[in-house]
């Protein structure tokens, strides 16, 4: 089962990957801030205050996760934007060297 989950990662690229991790950041952010209007308008008992903010310690460590997740995505595209920029520089000069 992991086999194919990594194909199906390495089939995706590195653009759509930080769109759809940005989705999920904005997600979990739009949860804790649900969460943190409830705590603080709400009269809540003693367990579910601990619950909800036990869930959102949660949210917020996913959300660093992602920010985590994104920045290294973010290098990697960069690596990416950097090597098709050479590539395309060696080519203009080859196509301008024996071409033109």
């Amino acid at each position: 089962m992991t086999k194919s989950k990594t194909a199906k990662r390495e089939k995706i690229s590195v653009a759509s990957e930080i769109d759809r991790i940005e989705g999920r950041k904005t997600q979990c952010k739009g949860s804790l801030e649900r969460a943190e209007f409830r705590q603080r308008k709400e009269q809540l008992s003693d367990t579910d205050r601990l619950a909800l903010d036990d869930e959102m310690a949660i949210m917020n460590e996913r959300i660093l996760q992602y920010e985590k997740d994104l920045q290294e995505l973010r290098g990697e595209n960069r690596k990416n934007m950097m090597l098709s920029v050479a590539l395309l520089a060696i080519s203009a000069l080859f196509y301008y060297t024996f071409v033109y």
